[in-house]
């Protein structure tokens, strides 16, 4: 099979609708070689759990004869996109990585989209397949039971993170240029990080969910791109109301008039010093983390670029205890009330890795679960603190590179909980805040660097607008990986 011309494989997903705007390229012809990629590297990769060749097909004909007759449905009309497994998807299964659920009545496919995978057919995407998750996406690294191991396209032995670890994947192959994946404890950019991909958690409420994640108002859905534009246009499409998502807030609060994301982002690039006058502050570790030295090195260089952009950057330290107790209750509180449909003897047949910590994580009280939301409070009211001094607030991603597949924590970790190699993401989930994940670098080894950009509250514009900015001046710190659609490797 021949190997995708690099014209379409490294397109932005604004570049191919430009592209099919100006007659030089088809939604048909970018379809076709994303899925002869797929063929090609997924056995590799083990992104997908599901391809729709045909479903894939007939969209992207359909937006063929929209740019024909000069009448897309809007930016990213014909564009190809992955869904994570965790969405509702009309006419295909949802088995959310669990075989609980591919061997249940639950397996029959759902007759309505998800809220995020409704405004992406209804913008005229192109839906390639749906990528993998670890079991009811409880932890940070891919795989399961049923789909297996997901593989890093920088190097196949190690993990792309997770739990939206097929998406990340998906993307940073060149598998279709946008995904949309959850985060509940960093499940977006975690896996940005080690793939060099860029992710969105929005403020909580913003992109609607349904049905509600087991795991609560810790569940956001948000965009996975390789680009901060891509990604900004994503949420033009995905913030939209849906009266299923009773919690949802008001498109209004994150962007005051449509297309508001892609405008304001765009705009930010184009001044000569776009972050002039933004306070940010800079924590290297939040006060409970330790980075690998490769880790703090990139993301301290990236500090100093967000200074050259002409932000006023100040290095501080931040006194935070570390909320993971708080941050266990809640979760898993979530992940045993939804196993409990599944019956007494459950437990043989889930993740082993999500049995032992159920075990480690189950002797939780009512009380427990109210001490731990106070705990959520209190962060709230720190870290809202925080930002009356300064707009933005930076940290890695993550403190470590991607590591071997095979295990939920790094080799020779002093720790079996997921949370403790990742402390930088799970708290930001607690308060609900915007958080973007850019990469700004690699480690000495070729590994990609995330650099976690988070901002008070409906901040979410201002967060892609400097994240915009720090990826155009660092791109080139970033290659592209060896597992790629416009490689000849797989």
């Amino acid at each position: 099979m021949s190997t995708p011309h690099a014209s379409t494989c490294t397109l932005t997903a604004l570049e191919l609708t430009e592209a099919y705007r100006a007659g030089t390229l088809s939604p048909v012809e970018a379809t076709e070689e994303a899925l002869a990629a797929i063929t090609r590297l997924d056995p590799v990769l083990n992104a997908f759990c599901l391809v729709d060749p045909e479903g894939a097909r007939a969209a992207a004909r359909a937006a063929e004869q929209r740019y024909r007759h000069g009448d897309p449905l809007g930016p990213l009309d014909g564009v190809p996109v992955t869904i994570k497994d965790i969405f509702l998807t009309a006419d295909h299964p949802t088995l959310r990585g669990s075989r609980l659920l591919a061997d249940g009545q639950a397996a029959a496919p759902p007759t309505d989209d998800a809220p995020a995978v409704a405004a992406t057919r209804d913008a005229g995407c192109v839906v390639l397949g749906k990528t993998t998750t670890p079991e009811f996406a409880w932890k940070a690294v891919t795989d399961s039971p049923l789909t297996g191991i997901t593989r890093n396209p920088y190097d196949p032995a190690l993990t792309p993170g997770g739990s939206s670890g097929g998406s990340a994947a998906a993307v940073a192959a060149g598998l279709g240029p946008l995904s949309v994946g959850t985060d509940g404890g960093g499940s977006v950019r975690i896996p940005a990080s080690f793939t060099g991909t860029v992710a969105l958690k929005p403020t909580y409420g913003v992109v609607p969910m349904y049905p509600s994640s087991p795991f609560g108002t810790l569940a956001h859905a948000g965009p996975m791109t390789r680009t901060v534009t891509d990604a900004a246009a994503y949420m033009d499409v995905l913030v939209r109301p849906d009266y299923r998502d009773w919690s949802a807030v008001p498109a209004q609060a994150t962007a005051p008039e449509p297309g508001g994301f892609l405008a304001a982002v765009l705009e930010g690039t184009r001044a000569d010093r776009p972050l002039s006058g933004l306070r940010i502050a800079y924590s290297r570790d939040l006060g409970f983390g330790t980075n690998h030295r490769d880790v703090e090195r990139e993301v301290s260089a990236a500090a100093r670029t967000l200074e050259s952009l002409g932000a006023r950057v100040e290095e501080v330290t931040l006194e935070l205890a570390d909320p993971a107790d708080a941050f266990h209750v809640l979760w898993f509180a979530g992940a045993a009330a939804v196993l409990k449909p599944f019956g007494d003897d459950v437990s043989d047949r889930i993740d082993p890795s999500l049995r032992a910590a159920l075990h480690r994580h189950s002797e939780f009280t009512a009380q427990h679960y109210l001490d731990a939301v106070a705990v959520r409070m209190a962060l709230g009211v720190q870290l809202g603190a925080l930002h009356t001094d300064y707009d933005l607030l930076l940290t890695p991603t993550t403190p470590v590179p991607a590591f071997p597949v095979g295990s939920d924590v790094p080799p020779g970790w002093p720790d079996d909980d997921w949370t403790s190699w990742t402390p930088y993401t799970y708290l930001f989930n607690m308060t609900q805040q915007p958080a973007l994940s850019v990469p700004c670098g690699v480690t000495d080894s070729g590994l990609p660097v995330g650099a976690q950009l988070i901002g008070p509250r409906f901040a979410d514009l201002l967060v892609m607008r400097a994240g915009a900015a720090l990826q155009a001046a660092v791109a080139d710190r970033v290659p592209r990986p060896r597992i790629h659609a416009c490689s000849e490797e797989a």
